[in-house]
């Protein structure tokens, strides 16, 4: 690792367990942030990524199996970590998409041993994109209430949700999610006709200029 502290963000729904940890873990030397569960986690993650990620994994709301799950898909260099006191022995259990394990109750010095190791091997850093390009999605058709309306995929959380489209054609619209509440960006797949000019970013609700007719290449 290079000189600068170690990032670790530590994740567990016991508020004691999480404020002993993060002690432990700063007074040996590493940058330390917490979180409670794994949507919270997903927030810091978005403020700052971390090096290494230590995390519970029977939480409510987001438990520890379904969060790291997500950023192995999402950030797959940041080394993880889960710990659980329901599960037993060294190896990662079955179903756990972890990089090391530890039992939780059982001799802490090995929980320093396994972050030792990981603070030392090679890394990538990445940094956040900028703006970020919305997502493409197909309108599924009506609800019963006979509303038109699509199905959108958190980029953050990857949970899906319903949403509800209004009467104006919108180039870009903006909702948040109503799972970890972050503000996704997306785009409706329109057929190939009509047109739509180039426009700036614009925010839900308002609507899209009249499409330009299609030009003749025939002519």
């Amino acid at each position: 690792m290079p000189d600068a502290k170690v990032k670790l963000l530590v994740v567990d729904d016991d508020a004691s367990l999480l404020m002993l940890l993060s002690q432990i873990f700063t007074e040996s030397g590493y940058n330390v942030r917490s979180a409670e569960d794994g949507f919270s986690a997903l927030a810091e993650i978005r403020n700052e990524i971390p090096n290494i990620i230590l995390s519970d994994l029977n939480m409510p709301g987001m438990s520890g199996f379904e969060f790291l799950s997500v950023v192995r898909r999402r950030f797959p260099a940041i080394r993880t970590i889960a710990m659980s006191g329901a599960l037993s022995g060294d190896g990662v259990p079955p179903g756990v998409v972890a990089d090391a394990f530890y039992e939780k109750g059982t001799n802490l010095s090995s929980l320093l041993q396994i972050m030792h190791d990981m603070a030392h091997m090679e890394w990538q850093f990445f940094q956040h994109p900028g703006t970020l390009a919305p997502i493409w999605i197909p309108k599924n058709g009506h609800d019963s209430s006979g509303e038109e309306y699509v199905t959108v995929t958190c980029p953050e959380c990857l949970r899906a949700f319903p949403q509800v489209l209004g009467k104006d054609i919108l180039l870009i619209n903006e909702t948040d999610c109503v799972h970890c509440s972050s503000l996704v960006h997306y785009a409706i797949v329109q057929p190939m006709n009509p047109i739509f000019p180039q426009a700036s970013r614009q925010k839900s609700g308002l609507a899209m200029p009249t499409p330009l007719n299609a030009p003749n290449f025939s002519e």
